[in-house]
């Protein structure tokens, strides 16, 4: 009996055991980072912030490959191409949704036409620009930073911008003014088509 009584402990420990060791593969793991966050320098911080914020995606004109549009190297965050001329539209079409040139740089809507503006330390972009100008641009939605100008244009996302903190936006700044200066002057906004 005692032989019985011992193999059925045994059996039951490695059971248990068993539904340990599965419970353990089956559980998720919390991520855990490999390594140590490491300082950046005031521009590397704002190379990031404006890619992962998306910049690109409208600042930056596009070449067409076979795979769709990418990113021109050469143009890198230069506005809406002065020389590009806008295809034909629908204009009831564009009263009721958000059209974009092949490029992303150009946005028709109820507003009419927006530009993405030359984000580069050029005399046509923001080469002129002081920091404080940049952070009411960005905090306000003023067109130059300027509190007495127009409001910036649809889809630029500056409400959603606005909400890091300045010294994320001053990154970006210092970032914007380190890249390579592009002449580009960027079309003023066209009204809305009656």
């Amino acid at each position: 009996m005692r032989k019985q009584f011992l193999t059925l402990a045994a059996l039951c420990i490695i059971m248990v055991g068993c539904n340990s060791e599965k419970k353990e593969k089956d559980t998720p793991k919390m991520y855990e980072p490999k390594t140590t966050e490491v300082e950046v320098s005031p521009i590397k911080r704002g190379e990031m912030l404006v890619t992962a914020t998306g910049c690109h995606d409208c600042h930056s004109p596009k070449k067409m490959t076979d795979k769709g549009p990418i990113i021109d190297p050469d143009r890198l965050l230069s506005g809406h191409p002065a020389n590009e001329v806008l295809g034909a539209y629908d204009v009831e079409t564009a009263k009721s949704y958000l059209l974009f040139t092949p490029g992303l740089t150009a946005a028709i809507g109820p507003w009419g036409t927006s530009f993405a503006a030359n984000l580069t330390p050029d005399d046509t972009g923001i080469g002129g620009w002081t920091e404080a100008q940049f952070l009411t641009a960005i905090k306000h939605g003023k067109y130059k930073g300027m509190e007495n100008n127009r409001p910036l244009l649809p889809p630029m996302p500056w409400q959603s911008i606005s909400n890091l903190p300045d010294a994320d936006l001053k990154a970006m700044f210092a970032y914007l003014q380190s890249i390579k200066p592009v002449s580009n002057l960027v079309p003023p906004p066209i009204p809305p088509k009656a």
